[in-house]
């Protein structure tokens, strides 16, 4: 899948892509045919670049209601010729869940639309999981035979739906029509699932990791032969190390992280790391400035792990550095740094931006880092990451920060978070945005009476609009 192309933050389309509050304000603000025409390319091409982690359903589908849109667009995109073609879940699985909150929301047109797409679409798993939270049981067991038709009556086939069932997101709707009286529908299903929990079984009976016995040597064997296959296994050794290491082995552990076999070393290091042994913090400096890039990754991965003093110490004088080790250095500053390191932070923020702008990976943590510290100065650069960055995630870590350094918060960014994609973004809204503009009003007792929205979202509202709050 290719990173989606967005637009600038001061458009409508750019910000319904980023999924901001103002996004659906501007919408209502503008030519209905605009907004539409906006939301629509939103809807049939995923702005998100992670979306796995990344809310734009509910927020899409909410507008959708707000300006009375048709579905026609969503589905000449879902029932295009090419959805046999392209068959890569990402292309259809943002149009199927606005489906399917808006078929939550009541709209018989959405409803029918995953039904006949789970009965002849590629990604019918998906809106079959959609189906299964919103749609009623008959409406489910019509779609029985469309489903099960898709594995043909051969062992491969069997095999392919057992799979299927056994790992189905929903289980709801196999539930059902394990019950259905037909032979070709509820034995099937019923043998599916028993050759599914069988196979769950069998892999539990044969382990593939270490063993009670192993050596340390073992181990470090286990390591390599992992990166040799291209799954790094350094982690779960190190844990692994943690079980069978005692204090004898600690030399051979220590010379193995300075200068063995990339998969051994990488185990070693965190191992290391994890006991907090007084000597990792130089190897971990020596991994990064003459280790392999795999070996210097793990050592930077190691350091982070650390929670004691010393790797805090080591950070100040490793913050100044240019390469992987300083931008982690100054992350563990942001994350377990004291008030002194507030100067340190605040300068890899703005360098960070500056140098690799508003999406910047390690924005993540030194915004946080600095909203922990409460680095007021740095309210003017939380405030650009906020209005530029394309990911909602770190946007909603802005909002967070800037709720506890920006003295205008309540009054600014506080209201249009309200309409956020992201409910913790909301929460943080619903907890800060000042109730003496009438949009805050409104917009926290639609909240509190909107059926989708998140708990700790209506719990943050009812703290600030309940019977015995003075409005």
């Amino acid at each position: 899948m290719f990173d989606p192309v967005i637009a600038p933050s001061g458009t409508l389309l750019g910000l319904l892509q980023r999924g901001r509050g103002d996004g659906t304000l501007h919408a209502l603000a503008a030519p209905r045919d605009e907004a539409l025409a906006a939301l629509n390319h939103c809807v049939l091409n995923d702005p998100r670049h992670d979306w796995q982690v990344e809310n734009r359903s509910l927020y899409y589908a909410r507008l959708y209601l707000d300006l009375h849109g048709g579905l026609e667009a969503i589905e000449r995109h879902v029932c295009d010729p090419d959805d046999h073609l392209d068959t890569d879940e990402n292309r259809t699985g943002l149009a199927l869940a606005v489906l399917g909150h808006l078929a939550a929301y009541g709209r018989a047109d959405a409803l029918a639309l995953l039904r006949r797409y789970a009965a002849t679409g590629s990604n019918w798993a998906w809106a079959l999981d959609e189906l299964a939270l919103r749609d009623d049981d008959s409406g489910l067991r019509s779609l029985a035979r469309p489903v099960l038709d898709r594995f043909p009556d051969t062992p491969e086939g069997e095999a392919e739906l057992a799979a299927t069932v056994r790992d189905a997101f929903e289980p709801r709707p196999w539930r059902l029509w394990a019950e259905d009286p037909r032979p070709s529908v509820g034995a099937r299903v019923r043998a599916a699932q028993e050759a599914g929990s069988f196979d769950r079984w069998q892999r539990q009976l044969r382990p593939s990791g270490p063993r009670p016995g192993w050596s340390v040597q073992a181990v470090f064997d286990w390591a390599d032969q992992g990166l040799e296959r291209g799954t790094p296994l350094h982690v779960p050794a190190a844990r692994c190390l943690s079980a069978v290491a005692g204090s004898e082995d600690r030399d051979a552990i220590v010379t193995v992280a300075r200068e063995g076999s990339d998969g051994a070393r990488c185990a070693a290091l965190h191992y290391l790391a994890q006991i907090s042994d007084p000597v990792v913090l130089d190897l971990v400096e020596r991994a990064v400035d003459t280790g392999s890039p795999v070996v210097a990754e793990a050592a930077v991965s190691a350091f982070e792990r650390m929670c004691g003093d010393e790797a805090v110490a080591r950070a100040r004088g490793w913050v100044h550095r240019s390469d992987a080790l300083g931008v982690s250095a100054a992350g563990v500053l942001a994350c377990r740094g004291g008030a002194g390191d507030d100067r340190l932070v605040l300068g890899a923020l703005r360098e960070t931006v500056r140098i690799q702008g508003p999406d910047a990976p390690p924005l993540w943590t030194l915004v946080d880092g600095a909203g922990r510290l409460g680095i007021g100065c740095a309210a003017p650069v939380l405030r650009h990451v906020y209005r530029e960055t394309t990911s909602s995630h770190l946007r909603g870590r802005a909002a967070r920060a800037l709720a506890a350094t920006d003295t205008s918060f309540a009054t600014g960014f506080a209201v249009e978070c309200l309409w956020d994609c992201e409910e913790t973004t909301r929460e943080v809204a619903a907890l800060h945005a000042e109730t003496g503009d009438v949009r805050v009003a409104e917009r926290l007792r639609r909240l509190a009476a909107d059926p989708a929205e998140e708990a700790e979202v209506q719990t943050a509202v009812r703290s600030r609009i309940g019977p015995d709050r003075e409005q």
